[in-house]
């Protein structure tokens, strides 16, 4: 991750937030447990009789949605300009996904997206959704200027997208 599109706008982490705690990694401060986490959150939700379950992921939570989207725990994932996921990650996925991607993103290029969208469609079980937005890079979905109104309606065609995702397969 060489690229600063992910730290133009870091979150505040902290030990004293969640259950994890805070890691470094590559020279980053992380949290360690998001996809154990998500789980533990799932299942909550489940007991209380919650039976249909999606999960959206940007960036770093994009990885921790794919990891999900390999289980049938959820029932569909939407992941948007996510952070370094591997074709193994994808090959695993079982449930259906859509994943949002920018033209400028360094982290996961449109090469790489469309590579996933071309793995995930031999799967005739599974529906996936791949779509790149054009003049935007990573992190456009949650770090637009609204003065922007090319940004803000490339914002709100990806968060659209999400919700129709979801009232597709979150049933």
């Amino acid at each position: 991750m060489s690229s600063s599109q992910c730290f133009e706008n870091p979150p505040s982490l902290s030990s004293a937030c969640g259950a994890g705690t805070v890691q470094e990694l590559g020279g980053l401060q992380t949290y360690d447990k998001g996809c154990e986490d998500a789980k533990r959150v799932i299942a909550a939700l489940k007991s209380k009789g919650v039976s249909a379950i999606g999960v959206a992921g940007f960036c770093w939570g994009g990885m921790v949605s794919v990891k999900l989207a390999s289980s049938t725990d959820i029932q569909a994932a939407v992941v948007l300009h996510p952070g370094p996921i591997t074709e193994d990650e994808i090959d695993g996925v079982k449930v259906p996904i859509a994943i949002l991607g920018a033209e400028i993103d360094h982290i996961s290029p449109p090469e790489q997206l469309k590579r996933f969208g071309e793995k995930l469609s031999v799967k005739s079980e599974l529906d996936s959704f791949v779509k790149i937005f054009p003049g935007v890079a990573h992190g456009w979905t949650v770090r637009y200027s609204a003065e922007d109104e090319s940004g803000v309606k490339s914002a709100e065609e990806a968060h659209l997208d999400l919700l129709n995702w979801f009232t597709k397969y979150v049933k």
